[in-house]
């Protein structure tokens, strides 16, 4: 009786894992992102290894991003007209092959920098596909009712990683070299391919009607849903701005640890892994605060603990009250990020939501080449801890001014029929 009186609990908490398809969809996405992860890091360490340069390596994590940029508006209409889980299957193979076509070029000493950014292009290639794909993929995994619990779940598993993956990769870029990094990620991939393939037939109902229809008018019509819905096109404004300025850590992290910590790769690992363990108590909290919407108060909760624990952060000289700084920021970042996530696929309409996702994702990794960029030239020019400064700054001045206009519009229609 405890036991079950024990499981029902659970369930309310977490009513998304109900849903059998989504219960294993989610398991295999565990090991998948710790391999991610692992591979994450690798890639970073790997690139200052070979340059010694906070710019290349900005360099190279656009190059991954400048993709989103170009094409997620056309992915997005692609994916609308086609099975998701189709779709999903192929991409993940394709990140797993060259996961190893890493493994085997720096396993036999030919990797070169160049062939990094051609690579990180590759995976950028695959990810503008696969990112809107998933994020579209839960509401027929867990349905519209338990989707804002499905989705914070989905970060739990991101940032359980973001704590496993960056450990896992420390030490073994300690003991063995970065080449294991890149061979676990491509190995983590089997497990959720198999997933996949055998999952129950999901009923496909948001695939878009117009199959044969030309891309351009699709887009065109995605995009004017979301100006047209003022709830989307605010919280996708926030998103970019943040994404672009203040959620850099790909790029800043490793040079804050190396060149101004003078931290190894174990030391490194443990800073992300600190910002991954507050990101996992961020996603936790979401998804036991339950409700069929999400609550805007807790959106600009985050939005503003990212900016200030960034200013923070950058006045930390100390290894420890750094990683304590980015805990902080991780629980920021997907309190925020996991709340308009909820907020876009509970607005929006089905047969939109692929084309919306993929302004998501543009907004939330295609504008990284911008952000990379911006993060790599100014941690080249002052330091990543200034850049922290710099960046928290203009966050702060961007959200005061975003909280103005909601209170200019307080008394119109656009706050009334929104919940601002």
């Amino acid at each position: 009786m405890n036991k079950s009186n024990s499981t029902n609990s659970f369930f309310r908490v977490f009513p998304a894992l109900t849903h059998a398809p989504f219960r294993w969809f989610w398991g295999g996405q565990i090991i998948s992102m710790v391999g991610t992860w692992t591979q994450n890091i690798g890639q970073a360490w790997l690139v200052l290894q070979l340059t010694n340069s906070p710019f290349l390596l900005g360099l190279v994590s656009a190059m991954q991003f400048l993709p989103m940029l170009i094409f997620s508006l056309h992915a997005g209409a692609w994916i609308d007209r086609m099975p998701k889980r189709r779709i999903i299957i192929l991409t993940q193979t394709a990140l797993m092959i060259l996961a190893f076509i890493l493994a085997i070029l720096i396993g036999t000493g030919l990797i070169q920098y160049w062939m990094l950014l051609i690579l990180a292009f590759c995976l950028g290639v695959v990810n503008t596909v696969d990112v809107p794909a998933r994020q579209s993929f839960v509401i027929e995994l867990a349905g519209r009712k338990d989707l804002s619990n499905a989705i914070a779940l989905n970060s739990a598993v991101f940032n359980g990683a973001r704590i496993v993956g960056p450990a896992i990769a420390g030490i073994i870029m300690g003991a063995w070299g970065p080449t294991w990094c890149f061979l676990i990620n491509g190995l983590s991939f089997l497990g959720v391919i198999a997933i996949l393939i055998f999952l129950p037939v999901i009923p496909q109902g948001s695939i878009s009607a117009s199959r044969q229809g030309k891309v351009w008018p699709e887009i065109k019509e995605g995009l004017a849903y979301i100006r047209k819905t003022p709830a989307i096109l605010l919280s996708i404004i926030m998103l970019g701005f943040l994404s672009a300025v203040a959620m850099n850590f790909n790029v800043l992290v490793p040079v804050l640890a190396k060149m101004e910590l003078n931290q190894q790769a174990l030391g490194y690992g443990v800073l992300m892994s600190s910002m991954g363990f507050g990101a996992l108590i961020g996603a936790l909290s979401v998804a036991m605060r339950g409700g069929s919407k999400p609550q805007w108060r807790t959106l600009f909760t985050g939005a503003i603990g990212l900016a200030v624990f960034s200013i923070l952060l950058g006045l930390q000289s100390k290894y420890w009250a750094a990683a304590i700084m980015l805990a902080f920021m991780g629980w920021s970042m997907i309190t925020f990020s996991a709340s308009v996530n909820s907020l876009i696929q509970l607005t929006v309409a089905n047969g939109f939501r692929g084309r919306v996702m993929s302004v998501y994702s543009l907004v939330f990794g295609g504008i990284s080449p911008i952000g990379s960029f911006y993060a790599g030239s100014l941690a080249h020019l002052w330091g990543a801890r200034a850049t922290f400064i710099f960046s928290g700054i203009l966050s702060v001045i961007f959200l005061l001014g975003i909280i103005a206009l909601i209170k200019c519009r307080r008394s119109g229609r656009y706050v009334d029929r929104h919940n601002f």
